[in-house]
């Protein structure tokens, strides 16, 4: 059983991972990160100011806290209360809110800002997404469906979430998969174990479409089956899946860019990928991961937002400073939606 530390650890590590390394997203050259953030790259938050990635995380919290079937029973966060009729709706209206919130002006993603404006226009959302995308906007998003108990709702839930905005097969398979890696660590899966756990899910999930939560996606993408549609996003995973486990087989030097064994993240699979392998570099010690996510030439928030939030799931909130909660941007939105999800395990 998981913890309320726990939980609060996902959402806050997510926020001060993508505080920490958002003034470094852009920066392509790792030893002008050193030289500005001396010796080593940044280690604290600063003013604790965060990008859209923990914006559009609160959104989809929101969502899943607001779907109409879950207000009677806000302690089953899981099938068949959770549906896709309820959660479409809610996720809908979060992103368009999103899209409008005047303090939406940390360079959001084109692809969330294109289908969310789709989405404001009304009709099936399928229509709406932008479906040769699978940038990581699909998946940097995606941790509050980490907390759903049900296997088949965790999984349609992400998915879903991914789809509204990104179409592409590959960002609906990686967002299952964060999802499911912080399932794992929530549930007491120990870091070791989580490489191999990941690429047992993706090859079980090998064929399968969840035609209830994503309907006729597939023909939009332009597949010829929903199996062979769902199929390319998990093949494209266990190839960054089977990179992450020689990188971690063969050791990264210490001063060595994660991405250059599992990519720099700017698509969903290399996000998770590398921001897994940043966590995973050093388990037991959140801000080191934070840390190495800062100091890559890739998408540092997004990536030390993914490893902020599997350090948390393992770690708990109790494993970064305290003084962290009073500095971060939306600390109150936070807490809210820790609390208002904790019965999502029961």
């Amino acid at each position: 059983m998981s913890t309320q530390n726990q939980l609060s650890g996902v959402l806050f590590g997510s926020a001060f991972g993508d505080a920490l390394a958002a003034p470094t997203e852009f920066m392509r050259d790792i030893q002008e990160i050193r030289r500005q953030f001396a010796p080593d790259g940044p280690t604290d938050i600063h003013q604790g100011h965060v990008t859209d990635d923990t914006q559009m995380m609160l959104a989809v919290a929101r969502a899943l806290i607001a779907a109409p079937e879950l207000i009677a029973a806000p302690e089953l966060i899981a099938a068949p209360e959770l549906t896709p009729q309820a959660l479409e709706p809610a996720l809908r209206r979060e992103f368009i809110a999103w899209l409008h919130d005047p303090e939406n002006d940390r360079a959001p993603g084109h692809t969330c800002l294109t289908a969310c404006r789709n989405l404001e226009r009304g009709g099936a959302w399928q229509v709406a997404t932008v479906t040769q995308s699978k940038g990581c906007g699909a998946n940097m998003r995606v941790q509050p469906m980490g907390f759903i108990a049900d296997d088949a709702g965790r999984a349609g839930a992400a998915q879903l979430q991914a789809a509204l905005t990104h179409g592409h097969p590959t960002a609906l398979a990686a967002a299952d998969l964060t999802a499911q890696a912080l399932w794992l660590l929530l549930s007491g899966t120990e870091p070791g174990k989580l490489v191999n756990e990941l690429t047992a899910y993706a090859q079980a999930q090998w064929m399968v479409y969840h035609q209830d939560w994503l309907g006729d996606l597939w023909q939009h993408y332009g597949a010829s089956s929903p199996s062979t549609y769902i199929l390319e996003g998990w093949q494209e995973c266990l190839v960054v899946l089977a990179r992450l486990n020689d990188a971690l087989t063969s050791g990264l030097p210490a001063a060595a860019d994660p991405c250059d064994f599992t990519g720099e993240g700017w698509i969903a699979e290399e996000a998770l990928a590398t921001g897994l392998l940043c966590f995973l570099l050093t388990p037991s010690d959140p801000l080191e991961a934070l840390r190495r996510a800062a100091v890559t030439k890739g998408d540092s928030d997004s990536l030390a937002c993914l490893a902020g939030a599997f350090a948390g799931a393992h770690l708990g909130l109790s494993a970064f400073p305290a003084e962290w909660q009073t500095r971060i941007e939306y600390a109150d939105d936070l807490h809210q939606c820790a609390q208002a999800l904790k019965g999502a395990l029961r």
